[in-house]
């Protein structure tokens, strides 16, 4: 029996440019969900790749799906 019925879930993504080159991605709300690219896009792709297999295994262990709660803030310090 196939559940066909698929749910929309938006996730703030963080994307950091790598000194050696490339992006490191994550996802703060669904901890150790990090991935990375040779190039943004890539790094993109890889991250919505590595949030889908997250909820996946969230989901077939019967575990909740969290939401995301998280406020972005920029912040100007001067020192």
């Amino acid at each position: 029996m196939e559940n066909s019925s698929k749910k929309l879930y938006n996730y703030t993504v963080l994307l950091e440019k790598e000194q050696d080159g490339g992006y490191h991605a994550f996802c703060p709300v669904l901890k150790g969900c990090h991935s990375q690219g040779d190039t943004f896009e890539e790094a993109v792709e890889n991250i919505t790749e590595a949030i889908e297999l997250y909820l996946e295994s969230l989901m077939a262990d019967h575990q909740p799906i969290p939401k995301e709660d998280l406020i972005v803030k920029p912040l100007t310090i001067i020192v």
